[in-house]
C-alpha cells in the first residue's frame, strides 16, 4: 500500500533547529504574496505511480518553485500536481494535501486511490484533495543515480551480511553507487532533494491554491513529511494527520535498522495465519512456521531456487507482511520455495527513479555512520537482537559515502505550535513500527493526540478495517474533534 522494502530498505548541524532558527528559509514569502494561477487539466494518461486508481474527475496542473529557497528567484524547477474537486462546494472547507509515503513515491494518483479505497464522502466533500509527486519524483523535475538493471537489484537487495567480511565487501558496491547519484546529470539536484524543501514546495501549492491554511493526510514516510511541514509552518497548518509514523528524525539510520524490529513485531500474525492454514504444510504452529522461516532462509541462502535466495526471501517476506490481504499470498510463495518451484508471480521492481529519489531524501536529510567498522558493529548486533531480518537492515548502504555537502541541519521535530496533529498507529506495523511513532508522540507533546489500532499491517487510514481508528480520523478531518487523550482501539473480528 505505501510500500514495501524494495522502497524502504533501498538507501538505506546543530540537532536543535528551532523554528525561528529556519523561519528566514521556511516561509516562502513570495508564494504567499503572489499566488501562482494554478491551470487545471487532464492528468497524463502514464504516472510514475505505482499507486493506480483511474478517476475520470482528477485534474492535473503543474507549478514552478525554487529549487533553492535560500535563492527564491534563482533556478526553478516543477511540480506536478493533482486535484479531486470536492462535489459538494457548499460543504467544502478547504484543500487536503495528501503523501503516499517513501521517500521516492509520485503522488499524483493517490487521490483517487484514496477514494476508491473508501475515503468516505463526507471527507471527499469538505475538502479538495490534492495529490503531488515530490520534487525529484514521476513528474516532479526527476532524478536519476543512473543505476545499471543490475545495481537496481543490488541495491533493491544487497546480500544478507553473515559476517564482518560481508560487510566490507557491499561497502564498495555501497560506494560506487552514491558516486554516480554525485556525478549523474542531475547531481544539481542533490542537495535541495530533501524533506524541508519538499515540505516548502506544499506550502508553495497551498499559496497557489490561494488558501490560507493546510490540512493533510500523509502515510509512513508522508508522516515525516507532515511533521516538518507543521513544524515549519505551524500557523498554516490546519488538520494534520499522520498515518503510520516514523520517528522524529525521518529516514535516518535508527529508522532503518527498526525494520528489523517491525518484522518481529509483525512476523506472529502470520505465522499464526500459515498454522490455521494447513494446507500450506508450513507448520500446525506458529513456532514451527517461524521455524520454517529460517529453515528456508539457509536452504536458499546456499541453493537458490529459480532465482529466489536467501536474501530476496527474507525482503520478500517483510514486504508481503505490509498487509492481511497478501498473507494467502505470502504463505503460496513459501509453499512454491519450499517444494522448488518458481514463485506463482514475479516480485514487482521499483523503477530507477523511485530508488534514486530514496537514495537523495534519505542519504540528504540527515548523516549517515561513515565508516565500515560502525557498520559492522550494527549488523553484529542487530543479527542477534532481530535475526529474521537484523542483518540486512543494518548494513552499509550508499548513505555511508553520501557527498558531505548540506546545505542545512535536519528540522528538529517538537512540542513548538498549535495542537492540531493527530497521529494513527497499528500495534504491529512491520514498515513503521510503533516504537519509532511513540518518539514522535513524545516529540510532538502537547501538539499530538495518538490512536493506536490493536492490528497488524502497514496504513490504517481509510484502508484498514478497525472502524474505531478509521472513525477517529474522520471525525478530526470533518470536524476538528480529536480525543481528548491518546486512544487505545481494540482488536476487531476479521470479516
Amino acid at each position: 500500500m505505501r510500500r514495501s522494502l524494495p522502497l524502504a530498505l533501498a538507501a538505506t548541524a546543530v540537532a536543535a533547529t528551532a523554528i525561528t532558527g529556519v523561519s528566514a528559509v521556511a516561509t516562502p514569502d513570495r508564494a504567499a504574496a503572489r499566488p501562482d494561477t494554478v491551470e487545471w487539466g487532464p492528468c497524463p494518461e502514464k504516472t510514475a505511480s505505482p499507486l493506480k486508481a483511474d478517476s475520470p474527475r482528477l485534474q492535473c496542473a503543474t507549478l514552478e518553485v525554487p529549487l533553492d529557497y535560500r535563492d527564491p528567484d534563482g533556478r526553478q524547477i516543477e511540480i506536478a500536481i493533482s486535484r479531486l474537486a470536492s462535489k459538494e462546494p457548499s460543504k467544502r472547507r478547504g484543500v487536503l494535501l495528501t503523501n503516499p509515503g517513501g521517500p521516492g513515491h509520485a503522488g499524483l494518483d493517490y487521490p483517487a486511490l484514496l477514494a476508491a479505497s473508501g475515503l468516505p464522502r463526507k471527507v471527499l466533500d469538505s475538502y479538495d484533495v490534492i495529490g503531488f509527486d515530490p520534487r525529484g519524483v514521476g513528474r516532479s523535475t526527476p532524478v536519476t543515480c543512473d543505476l545499471t538493471p543490475e545495481q537496481l537489484n543490488r541495491v533493491n537487495f544487497p546480500p544478507y551480511p553473515h559476517t564482518a567480511a560481508d560487510v566490507a565487501r557491499e561497502a564498495g558496491n555501497a560506494r560506487t553507487v552514491a558516486k554516480q547519484c554525485a556525478t549523474s546529470r542531475t547531481a544539481w539536484m542533490l542537495p535541495h532533494t530533501t524533506t524541508a524543501n519538499t515540505a516548502r514546495d506544499m506550502d508553495r501549492i497551498r499559496a497557489a491554491l490561494g488558501e490560507p491554511k493546510l490540512s493533510y493526510l500523509g502515510g509512513s514516510y508522508g508522516t515525516y513529511l507532515g511533521a516538518v511541514y507543521t513544524t515549519l509552518f505551524p500557523e498554516r497548518s490546519d488538520r494534520i494527520t499522520l498515518d503510520s509514523n516514523l520517528g522524529p528524525g525521518g529516514y535516518d539510520v535508527t529508522a532503518k535498522r527498526l525494520f528489523a524490529r517491525g518484522m518481529e513485531d509483525r512476523f506472529p500474525d502470520f505465522a499464526a495465519f500459515a498454522a490455521a492454514h494447513p494446507e500450506y504444510g508450513l507448520g500446525t504452529t506458529p513456532q514451527r512456521v517461524t521455524a520454517k522461516f529460517f529453515d528456508l532462509a539457509e536452504r536458499l541462502e546456499r541453493k537458490p531456487v529459480h532465482g529466489i535466495d536467501g536474501t530476496v526471501f527474507r525482503g520478500m517476506t517483510f514486504d508481503l507482511l505490509y498487509s492481511d490481504a497478501t498473507m494467502s499470498s505470502l504463505a503460496g510463495n513459501w509453499q512454491a520455495l519450499d517444494k522448488g518451484r518458481p514463485l506463482p508471480s514475479k516480485l514487482p521492481k521499483p523503477p530507477e527513479n523511485t530508488l534514486a529519489s530514496n537514495l537523495y531524501v534519505m542519504c540528504g536529510d540527515s548523516r549517515w555512520p561513515g565508516t565500515v567498522r560502525e557498520y559492522q558493529r550494527d549488523v553484529a548486533v542487530d543479527r542477534l537482537r532481530y535475526p529474521m531480518l537484523g542483518g540486512f537492515t543494518a548494513n552499509i548502504g550508499p548513505c555511508a559515502f553520501w557527498p558531505d555537502k548540506r546545505v542545512e541541519p535536519p528540522v528538529r521535530i517538537g512540542d513548538r505550535g498549535p495542537s492540531n496533529v493527530l497521529m494513527v498507529q497499528n500495534e504491529r506495523d512491520p514498515g513503521t513500527p510503533l516504537a519509532g511513532a511513540q518518539e514522535l508522540r513524545r516529540a510532538f507533546g502537547k501538539r499530538a493526540t495518538m490512536v493506536t489500532a490493536d492490528q497488524g499491517g502497514h496504513g490504517v487510514y481509510p484502508f484498514g478495517r478497525n472502524t474505531c481508528a478509521n472513525d477517529a480520523v474522520t471525525a478530526f478531518l470533518t470536524t476538528g474533534q480529536r480525543p481528548s487523550r491518546d486512544l487505545a482501539c481494540a482488536a476487531e473480528p476479521s470479516e
